[in-house]
């Protein structure tokens, strides 16, 4: 009975024995495999490309400091953050100017930079013993990388540079023209609100000259020449009143510029008034026929006359202006019951500011005014008559090509009088009255036409000598002047008239030919 008891008893502890040492045998298996195998080596800092990931709640690119004693440079946006990893660990972060950037360590070997003002400040990085292990130069500015990106995509900002320039956007290169320029610029504005230079420059021609003729007419005339001209060729043909005239007149060179039978035809419309002078004038400017032409013509004929001929040049986008006339005085109230005098412009004035476009456009904003003083407006102030102003004036804006003309009429102007002269009391009576009675009445009306032609200008070539009208006539002589009742003659050869600044020698340095006017 003991005998087989023993055996299941030494059975059971052998089958115990065996399953431990076969776990052992795993473990030690297991514990040999994990210890054989190596963990994979990190790859160093300083090889670890940086990666922008796009979208929300995407990681910041990092900026790596990888050795003690290293100086990096971190630009961070305006209200946006940068990450810093640092190989050493650090225990102290301090930045110089904490209004500029604000630091936040984010474990011993991280930090997060934050841009709180556009400036330049530094963050040193120490260790547990003081010692510098690192310096990071931190420059907060616009974000110059969006604006780019914006400006990438318009074709007229190709040519243009975009950089930050202590705590600035700075825009370089060349615009396509004074639009583009200003575009730009109101562009970076709104990234940089006051803090833009501008270093652009134009590529087309940025002077323009204003050629603006004033010109004033009776209605009363304007309807008794009330002729719409158009030219077509060396012909012209027109209306007068509601009357089309069948014959066309041949335009010569003469001295007038019209032939005789054109300004026969302007005549002619004395009696009709039913065109304004003003739509006379824009038909002319919608044909062929030169408005000079016709000028010319009506003034011959006493139908119209000019009132100025201003030519003004400016650059573009600034704003010049032009005044024929004078100024007259007028008492204004002061402090301490004192009474001042001040002065008000009155005669033809003009300011126009020009904006040039691509393909020779001109953007033009003109401002013409003609004034004249009126004493039926007068206003009497103690013992001082002060007179009035009476003013037609105009503003508009208008987009044009080199040499195009534009007009502004429809300025009117009216004035009626009547005057009745009697006997006293006999002139009063109903019947009697009336044959001693003289009245009259006078009414004046007149039309104010601006013709305005913008033209693009640059100045001359150095050297070339500017002749005068006269520079090819010369004073008669005895026999001419006696004889042949000669003033003038005309001479083969242009006069040299002194200039004052431009020194010939003889042998001395010549011009550079290859200076030649851009077009």
């Amino acid at each position: 009975m003991n005998g087989p008891k023993r055996n299941g008893a030494g059975g059971a502890r052998g089958s115990r024995t065996l399953k431990l040492l076969i776990c052992t045998i795993f473990l030690g298996l297991g514990a040999s495999a994990y210890a054989t195998e190596k963990p994979p080596s990190p790859v160093p800092p300083s090889k670890q490309p940086v990666k922008k990931v796009q979208g929300f709640g995407a990681a910041a690119p990092l900026y790596h400091l990888n050795t003690q004693n290293e100086r990096i440079d971190v630009r961070v946006v305006l209200n946006r953050s940068e990450n810093v990893k640092v190989e050493y660990p650090f225990t102290e972060a301090l930045v110089t100017n904490s209004d500029i950037a604000d630091v936040v360590p984010l474990t011993n070997a991280s930090i997060n930079i934050l841009g709180k003002k556009i400036g330049n400040t530094r963050l040193s990085l120490l260790d547990q013993d003081k010692r510098v292990i690192g310096i990071v130069d931190i420059e907060v500015s616009h974000d110059v990388d969006m604006l780019r990106r914006v400006m990438r995509d318009n074709p007229s900002f190709s040519n243009l540079r975009v950089a930050a320039v202590n705590g600035r956007i700075m825009i370089a290169g060349q615009a396509s023209d004074a639009v583009a320029l200003s575009r730009a610029l109101a562009l970076a504005e709104q990234f940089a609100p006051g803090q833009v230079t501008n270093a652009m420059t134009v590529a087309s021609p940025q002077q323009v000259m204003l050629e603006v003729r004033f010109i004033e007419a009776s209605r009363n005339l304007a309807r008794g020449v009330g002729v719409n001209v158009s030219g077509g060729g060396r012909y012209a043909g027109g209306t007068t009143g509601v009357e089309t005239l069948k014959e066309k007149s041949s335009i010569t060179s003469d001295s007038t510029g019209i032939t005789t039978n054109l300004i026969s035809d302007l005549a002619a419309g004395l009696g009709s008034n039913l065109v304004p002078f003003g739509a006379m004038t824009g038909r002319v400017i919608g044909g062929s026929a030169p408005i000079d032409v016709t000028i010319r013509a009506l003034e011959s004929q006493g139908l119209a006359r000019r009132l100025a001929e201003p030519n003004l040049v400016a650059l573009s986008g600034d704003t010049a202006s032009f005044l024929a006339g004078g100024e007259f005085p007028f008492p204004v109230a002061g402090t301490n019951n004192t009474i001042t005098t001040e002065f008000k412009k009155f005669g033809i004035g003009l300011a126009f500011t020009p904006t040039v476009l691509a393909r020779r456009q001109i953007n033009l904003k003109i401002e013409p005014e003609v004034s004249e003083i009126d004493y039926s407006a007068a206003v009497k102030i103690g013992n001082v008559e002060v007179p009035g102003l009476s003013v037609r004036r105009a503003s508009t804006t208008v987009e044009l090509r080199d040499g195009q003309s534009f007009a502004i009429a429809g300025l009117m102007q009216g004035f009626h009088n009547a005057d009745t002269r009697q006997l006293p009391w006999i002139g009063d009576v109903p019947i009697l009255g009336a044959l001693t009675r003289s009245t009259s009445f006078q009414k004046k009306e007149t039309d104010l036409v601006i013709i305005v032609t913008p033209c693009l200008v640059q100045p001359m070539v150095p050297g070339d000598a500017q002749g005068s009208p006269l520079a090819n006539r010369r004073p008669g002589n005895d026999e001419e002047f006696f004889i042949a009742g000669k003033q003038e003659v005309q001479t083969s050869r242009p006069r040299q008239d002194l200039t004052g600044h431009i020194i010939d020698y003889q042998d001395g340095p010549q011009v550079d030919t290859s200076y030649k006017r851009t077009k």
